[in-house]
């Protein structure tokens, strides 16, 4: 293991504020590669010769339990290569993505022409990766720790190609999978002299089928998009959107039509440059990216700012919250990359939930977002406007609520007027029970450890596993504080992963 430094967080009053700036701090700028590491399929039987090109849309995607908040990787290059030796560039710009946001989920890293054929083998190369794990010890108060490598040598990386690639068509999807627990080890998230850690970041890489009109994450939808609009072309309907990895995140040329729904705003001609946006997007037969949802709530482009990520701590007075920042854009970022937590007041904030879910007034309980049913584990997006960082609390403008994945037991499972319920337990590193054990906060949980899950004929169930009482599944959804029972309205179910 290579000798790296573990960046431990300064206290802002009850808060931690994550600022790097140092030689420690991440890079704006990535170059270079550290080597590559490669995995080589099954060679298949010889077929007939292909020719041509097709549009690939490259996406990322990672399958996780809960014990870490962020997990973000820079990449320097992803490379297929071909049955008979030929090697073909996915992905040949460094692009920075963060994958804890994308359990179970998908975002789009590039889209590239590649010459038709079968592909057996594949590579990755990597600069700098980082992992933070978050929580509550009762002598050292909230801890968010950053573990990071500077640099990721060929040595520590894996990408499996379990069956190959065979590319052809005018357009198809490729998945890269970041397995997230044999990526990242450490003996501890506190911040000791003896603590230890490993990054290995391991990958699949493979096909992934796209259907005519795509309904999830496994058949060519990628759901709850954070970006900021960089391109506007009104005469085509179609946006340039950077999205809010950070510095070097990947970015998105999407396309809108009649079936496009608008939140926030009331149609196409209302979006504008530098305003944030929060997409759905259906990769079509061509490869291109159609909008399904767009979603603005914040149209004031003036010193924006943007955090995306869980609660760790909700205090009642002054109203003030602090989040994990995944995802992270806008005016402050010019100079330096903020990477974490921040005391955010929220007083005069304007409250909504952006989701694809068109089912929350059908649910058994009452789904509100309000300043009274904030509590720490819940997934945000918070617009601001300032220019530099105050001396006390950040002002935010809006404060949204948005889908985030949990990985748990199902303990019961019943029913509830349309809807089938999944009572989950949560592991105790997971952040509602670990951020609940924090003193004052605003808003009590009964049970923290617990949601319950609200599944309908809508809810897209893409688990091999059987669902029953015992088995471990990921759940990825909307979750509200229901007077201090957690409960989610459920988009889809996936297999889990061991605890």
């Amino acid at each position: 293991m290579r000798s790296l430094g573990l960046l431990a967080l300064d206290r802002r009053s009850r808060f931690a504020a994550w600022v790097l700036t140092s030689a420690a701090a991440v890079p704006l700028v990535l170059s270079g590669c550290a080597g590559s590491s490669t995995m080589t399929g099954s060679q298949p039987s010889s077929g007939p010769t292909m020719t041509g090109e097709t549009s690939v849309v490259v996406l990322g995607t990672s399958t996780a339990n809960d014990q870490l908040a962020q997990f973000n990787i820079a990449f320097t290059g992803i490379q297929l290569t071909s049955q008979s030796g030929k090697t073909v560039t996915l992905l040949s710009s460094p692009v920075t993505a963060e994958f804890i946001h994308l359990n179970g989920g998908a975002e789009p890293l590039a889209t590239v022409n590649v010459p038709d054929d079968t592909y057996t083998s594949a590579t990755a190369t990597l600069g700098s990766a980082w992992f933070t794990c978050t929580g509550f010890n009762a002598g050292a108060g909230l801890e968010n720790n950053t573990f990071e490598d500077g640099q990721v040598p060929a040595s520590s990386i894996t990408v499996q190609l379990p069956q190959p690639i065979t590319v052809s068509g005018t357009g198809m999807a490729i998945e890269l999978n970041l397995m997230v627990s044999q990526s990242a080890s450490f003996s501890s998230c506190q911040n000791t002299p003896d603590t230890t850690f490993s990054i290995t970041p391991t990958f699949t890489i493979a096909s992934m089928p796209v259907a005519a009109n795509p309904t999830n994450t496994m058949n060519g939808m990628a759901t709850g998009l954070h970006g900021l609009i960089t391109a506007v072309s009104q005469s085509e309907s179609i946006l340039t959107v950077a999205g809010g990895d950070g510095p070097n995140g990947p970015s998105w040329q999407v396309g809108a039509d009649s079936r496009t729904v608008f939140q926030g705003i009331s149609k196409f001609s209302k979006l504008a440059k530098g305003m944030p946006v929060n997409l759905d997007v259906a990769i079509q037969p061509d490869g291109s990216l159609l909008a399904t949802r767009i979603a603005v709530y914040d149209t004031s482009t003036s010193n924006l700012n943007v955090f995306t990520g869980p609660i760790d701590s909700v205090i009642a007075s002054p109203p003030a919250f602090s989040i994990i920042g995944q995802e992270q854009q806008g005016y402050l970022d010019q100079s330096s990359y903020y990477l974490g937590a921040y005391e955010i007041n929220f007083s005069n904030a304007a409250f909504a939930v952006s989701s694809p879910l068109t089912n929350l007034q059908s649910l058994p309980f009452t789904p509100i977002l309000n300043a009274a049913g904030l509590v720490a584990g819940q997934n945000l997006s918070v617009t601001s406007h300032v220019s530099s960082f105050p001396s006390g609390s950040l002002p935010v403008a809006t404060v949204a609520l948005t889908p985030q994945t949990i990985n748990g037991a199902v303990s019961d499972i019943s029913s509830e007027g349309s809807f089938t319920t999944y009572t989950v337990t949560l592991a105790p590193y997971d952040l509602f029970p670990n951020l609940a054990l924090q003193p004052s906060q605003s808003n009590l949980l009964a049970s923290p450890d617990t949601i319950v899950v609200y599944a309908d004929n809508n809810t897209q169930k893409l688990n091999q596993t059987p669902l029953s009482v015992g088995s471990v599944f990921r759940f990825n959804g909307l979750v509200f504080d229901d007077h201090g029972t957690l409960r989610m309205d459920c988009a889809q179910v996936l297999d889990g992963v061991p605890e």
